[in-house]
């Protein structure tokens, strides 16, 4: 398996990111697996990196856990990361090694938010805003 700058693998890493999100969303082991649609064992086996799971696995862990499932494509080294030239900024935070999982999460979130708001927003207003 491939390992990560700390000598983890990509699973072991992923695993623990899960957990800390998992975690930080109050959720038991058997509440995800609920919300998720896998059994308890098989989280647990993911989140100890036993296990790698499938894409649409990790969608659904996306999903409860209301986090960017290309996020955890990119941690579970499904997806490269230089196949996201649009998401260099995410990528960026991502790889930070002086930010923690939760903060990181925070940034994400924050600019989830202001590109959406942008999105939302009169085209003109936005210059207008810059100016």
């Amino acid at each position: 398996m491939a390992k990560g700058k700390d000598g983890k693998t990509v699973v072991e890493s992923l695993g623990g990111f899960l957990r800390e999100q998992r975690l930080a969303s109050r959720l038991s082991l058997r509440q995800l697996s609920e919300q998720v649609g896998v059994s308890n064992p098989y989280l647990s086996q993911i989140e100890r990196g036993l296990r790698r799971p499938s894409a649409e696995v990790l969608q659904q862990i996306a999903k409860a856990l209301r986090i960017s499932a290309e996020q955890l494509y990119v941690r579970a080294g499904i997806v490269s990361p230089a196949e996201h030239v649009g998401a260099t900024v995410e990528l960026a935070i991502l790889a930070d090694a002086g930010l923690t999982e939760r903060q990181k999460q925070s940034l994400l979130d924050v600019y989830s938010s202001f590109l959406a708001l942008n999105a939302g927003q009169d085209p003109e207003a936005t210059q207008h805003m810059e100016k």
